[in-house]
């Protein structure tokens, strides 16, 4: 590990005034890339990394700056732009028709809350989890590989500043041409996405399916840090869902059969002779998407019951580390946590704080405020009871496969389920009527805990990387309550901007009226609607459920024979179900790519170096599309033009999609050469 000065008398440089405000920056770039990526494709992805490059970066002007200072920023970045996963719940209250927009204060103060607990939660889980579970946290170690090769030290070598340098390179590049690709898809030059619907000849059920993928370099990025064994386990969900169940869904025989014994199916609504396009989409997003939530329940599930003893564990150990505090010990630097004494304590001030945000929004309801009492003392129940599990199925599946890879949006669709049957449970003892506001409360109470998710997720990811270059986890722990405010303080106004200028599916249109998918949202307000009001396709989510079963099993197979060398995460397996069929393929396309590139520098003198570099292309691709997308969105907004950027008229798809295939993989193979050549000259 590269050690560091300690100027200053010997004094420990690490949670200083640069560091934090360096941090907020980088969480406001990364929080607003993120909300986008979220709410197009129904993914964020990890911003530790290329935080960590670009501090080493800039602190490398100051003669003091040390390797734990520049953890200190990568947290409160990483932290803000995790902070972001919100939007996989908030737009669901546009959707339901109970917000307009987005308002600033009630947004702030959910994130705010939830996120603070989603820290203290996580404090107790970190001895059990990190320090001794055993558990990879992949991009954690690569954090720390990243600031232990780059930053300051009397073992730095000039090849590190060279790879350092060059690798803000690389995310720069990457993020120029990923916004320049996308600057020529709003300008209509190139196509956004290539799709091909059909319908299946009578000899194989005569149903539809379609094919199609997103060429956006944002997705691709994406695909090379998910990896390719949760990349194929996606595309094992793909197939399921688009070669199996769609196709059988829209078969005339099993429409036919539907009809005869009067079960629902959207298909029996739909116009006879309905285009493959209609016929496909339409059963897809109405009832396939339910089945992928049903396996990502069993999954979730799954996953809590394989941390019961972690659980136990981690609450044992905190306790034991401060009595041992209280009796005088001094404990290592490296075990010293924020004293669980302070954890209890701004765990108790956020709970008043959400207890004083649901009151305030049942008394300003008539259905609500005769029952105030009753729902605010159900939701803190149901927060700290379901914020704690969530907690730890999230640091649990982080330092399993990373934290882009966790499929969070999975336990916020199994806490929505419990939170709206709980409601209908404490409604039926108030004898008050289930109408929107009631799903509204619902959603609100689910989006606090799923800010406790996506924090704790990130939290023990950052908390991994600290250990392995021994800095102090409550100052680690202060920068994360740090980068919780500030990337809090941006998703409202990112979301109100997206929201005025695209519009969200199901909510009012935007100018562009170009709704943004946020699948996640969606399927969770959906789920609400369906439990309140009723009319939820239980039976949909029964099969997935039946399905993620055996995807459990086909893993724990899979696992035992090929020795742990090759796995299907069900989780994973889920996401390929819900998430479009254009973005899922474009995903595993990255995956595969990201492969491909990885076992081509493997046996070269530069592989090292060359992963990291593939890893902060990778980076750099997400964030300049993003970032270009939601300065789109500003555009938009300002002048009310839903094209702003059009240099060709409507009406040209094939040429344009010729061209942006041809464009894409020609700027695609160039890219990954360019990252290997300039890697083999670090």
């Amino acid at each position: 590990m590269t050690d560091t000065p300690r100027p200053e008398g010997g004094r420990r440089i690490e949670l200083t005034a640069r560091a934090l405000v360096l941090g907020c920056l980088l969480a406001v770039v990364f929080t607003a890339a993120n909300t986008y990526l979220g709410l197009k494709v129904g993914l964020t992805f990890a911003s530790a990394i290329p935080a960590a490059v670009i501090s080493m970066a800039i602190l490398r002007g100051f003669r003091t700056s040390t390797i734990w200072e520049n953890m200190t920023v990568q947290t409160v970045a990483s932290v803000g732009g995790a902070m972001s996963s919100i939007i996989f719940v908030l737009p669901g209250l546009v959707m339901v028709g109970w917000w307009l927009e987005f308002p600033f204060w009630e947004s702030v103060l959910i994130c705010v809350f939830g996120g603070v607990l989603g820290v203290t939660f996580s404090i107790p889980l970190r001895r059990a989890l990190v320090v001794d579970g055993g558990l990879p946290y992949p991009e954690g170690v690569a954090a720390a590989e990243v600031l232990t090769v780059g930053s300051r030290g009397a073992a730095q070598t000039e090849s590190a500043v060279r790879e350092n340098a060059a690798g803000l390179w690389v995310v720069i590049t990457g993020a120029v041409v990923s916004a320049g690709y996308a600057l020529l898809v709003a300008g209509r030059v190139f196509a956004g996405e290539a799709a091909k619907f059909i319908k299946l000849p009578a000899s194989l059920g005569g149903g539809a399916t379609g094919m199609g993928f997103g060429m956006q370099f944002a997705l691709l990025g994406a695909g090379h840090l998910i990896g390719l064994a949760v990349g194929l386990a996606q595309a094992f969900g793909l197939l399921l869902a688009w070669g199996i169940a769609v196709p059988i869904l829209t078969s005339p025989d099993t429409i036919a059969w539907l009809t005869a014994n009067g079960i629902p199916s959207i298909a029996t609504t739909l116009e006879p002779g309905a285009a493959a396009e209609e016929l496909a989409g339409t059963v897809w997003r109405r009832e396939v998407r339910f089945m992928g939530a049903g396996v990502i329940g069993v999954a979730a599930i799954w996953t809590l019951i394989k941390l019961a003893g972690p659980l136990i564990g981690g609450l044992t150990s905190a306790l034991a580390a401060n009595r041992r505090r209280n009796a005088g010990e001094v404990l290592d630097r490296t075990e010293q946590d924020i004293p669980i004494t302070l954890v209890a304590g701004l765990s108790l001030a956020c709970l008043v704080g959400i207890a004083g945000l649901l009151g305030w929004f049942a008394q300003g309801n008539p259905t609500l405020a005769g029952s105030t009492a009753l729902l605010v003392g159900g939701g803190l129940v149901y927060v700290v009871v379901i914020g704690f599990a969530v907690a730890a199925i999230c640091g649990y599946m982080a330092g399993l496969i990373g934290s882009s890879n966790s499929p969070v949006s999975g336990v916020g669709i199994l806490a929505i389920v419990i939170a709206a049957l709980l409601m209908l449970g404490v409604l039926a003892l108030a004898g008050v009527p289930a109408d929107p506001s009631v799903v509204a409360f619902a959603l609100i109470v689910t989006a606090v805990v799923f800010a406790v998710a996506v924090i704790a997720n990130d939290n023990l990811q950052d908390l991994k990387t600290g250990q392995l270059v021994q800095a102090t986890p409550w100052r680690q722990q202060t920068a994360l309550i740090v980068g919780v405010i500030a990337g809090a303080i941006v998703i409202p106004i990112i979301l109100n901007l997206l929201n005025d200028a695209f519009g969200f599916e199901g909510g009012p249109a935007g100018i562009a009226d170009e709704p943004l998918a946020a699948p996640q949202a969606t399927l969770i307000s959906a789920l609400a609607k369906g439990v309140i009001e009723g009319g939820l396709r239980w039976d949909l989510i029964a099969i997935g459920a039946v399905i993620g079963v055996a995807v459990i099993l086909l893993d724990a197979v899979l696992g035992r024979a090929t020795r742990g060398r090759m796995k299907l995460p069900p989780l994973a397996v889920g996401i390929g179900f819900y998430l479009p069929a254009a973005v899922t393929t474009m995903l595993v396309i990255g995956a595969v790519c990201g492969w491909l590139y990885d076992k081509a520098i493997k046996t070269t003198r530069f592989a090292d170096v060359g992963r990291r570099m593939g890893v902060l292309l990778a980076s750099g691709l997400i964030v300049g599309e993003s970032l270009f997308l939601v300065m789109t969105a500003g555009v938009i907004v300002s002048t009310e033009n839903e094209a702003p950027f059009a240099m060709l008229p409507e009406g040209s798809t094939w040429p344009a999609m010729t061209a942006g295939i041809a464009a894409f993989a020609v700027l695609t193979v160039a890219l990954y050469a360019w990252v290997r050549s300039r890697s083999a000259r670090v």
